[in-house]
């Protein structure tokens, strides 16, 4: 399924889907990052639980995002619908959640990195795990 999917990034027929789900990617990460800096460097939190605080907010708004533009469509459109699929990319979104926070803590505990600095490889590195599960899952 991984192998078949990174060969239709390009070309293939879920290409235009990657591409939006890059950009809405794009933008919340721009903004975990700010919410980041701003719950550790300004409010004081670990940086552990800004970023765990950080990224639920932006798996909210990324649903919201890809919901209406990304899969819009498969789009999940009913109350009752809307809400599964929610609940379904919170729980694709939890289990990569561990990826992105350990690759998060390794960076900064063992590579020496800020966490807003090392935030950004982690996001990348569970990116494409969370659109293979939404693509499947809560938009399949």
């Amino acid at each position: 399924m991984i192998r078949a999917t990174l060969r239709n990034l390009a070309t293939g027929p879920i290409a235009v889907q990657m591409r939006r789900f890059v950009v809405v990617g794009a933008l919340t990460a721009g903004i975990q990052l700010a919410l980041l800096w701003l719950f550790d460097n300004v409010a004081g939190l670990n940086y552990l639980l800004a970023a765990t605080i950080a990224i639920e907010i932006t798996i909210i708004l990324s649903y919201v995002l890809n919901n209406a533009w990304t899969f819009r469509a498969s789009q999940n459109t009913g109350l009752s619908e809307y809400f599964g699929g929610l609940l379904k990319t919170n729980l694709v979104r939890g289990t990569a959640w561990p990826i992105q926070i350990g690759v998060l803590y390794a960076l900064v505990e063992w590579g020496g990195m800020i966490a807003l600095v090392a935030n950004v490889p982690a996001i990348l590195i569970s990116g494409l795990y969370r659109f293979v599960l939404d693509w499947q899952w809560t938009w399949g």
